[in-house]
């Protein structure tokens, strides 16, 4: 019993002599025998699972200033500095800039055909003018490139087509969709610009 008890002083002793040099008063390693993750630590896990989720569901490009406005629209009480903090101990970061844009050489010069439509964007009845444009979509393997038409009257889009390649196939297989989908009966006008 006695010997329990020296070992027990020498290891009282040893500890408090361990949180001097250390500078920790000895009160504050009982506490954390006690009880090891702190209520910080346990609510800073709790913000660290709905960062995560923010971010996720970001497609995992928001930094931590957006991150930090959806936190905020959820109710979570936190501060923008600390989510800062947080995302960057968890090796969460921002998208920061893309590959670089898809590039068209021009080959020989195309002749340009008239515009019948003339900046006349207010129609007066349904498949009476449609419009066309491309535009390229970043995914996480390569671009993408999109086709849409669109119906000056209702403005929606009635037909598009997606591929890999912007060739005329592509503006060319969108519009089969919404000549299906529309059924015109009239003639009607397809307006696209001559930028590609």
């Amino acid at each position: 019993m006695r010997y329990a008890f020296i070992q027990a002083h020498r290891f009282a002793h040893a500890i408090r002599t361990i949180c001097r040099v250390l500078r920790v008063h000895h009160s504050g390693y009982y506490a954390w025998l006690k009880e090891p993750t702190s209520a910080r630590a346990r609510e800073n896990l709790g913000i660290v699972s709905q960062i995560k989720e923010a971010w996720i569901a970001s497609g995992t490009i928001y930094g931590y200033r957006k991150v930090y406005d959806d936190l905020q629209d959820l109710g979570v009480a936190c501060g923008e500095q600390r989510v800062y903090r947080l995302m960057k101990a968890e090796g969460l970061r921002s998208q920061t800039g893309y590959k670089r844009k898809p590039r068209h050489h021009a080959g020989k010069p195309h002749i340009a055909a008239p515009n019948h439509l003339d900046q006349q964007f207010d129609v007066l009845e349904p498949n009476e003018t449609w419009v066309t444009d491309i535009t390229y979509i970043r995914t996480h393997e390569r671009w993408l490139y999109l086709a849409v038409v669109l119906d000056l009257f209702s403005r929606q889009i009635v037909g598009w087509s997606m591929q890999s390649r912007m060739d005329k196939e592509l503006v060319v297989s969108a519009l089969p969709m919404a000549s299906w989908k529309r059924k015109p009966k009239q003639v009607l006008m397809i307006h696209s610009d001559q930028g590609s």
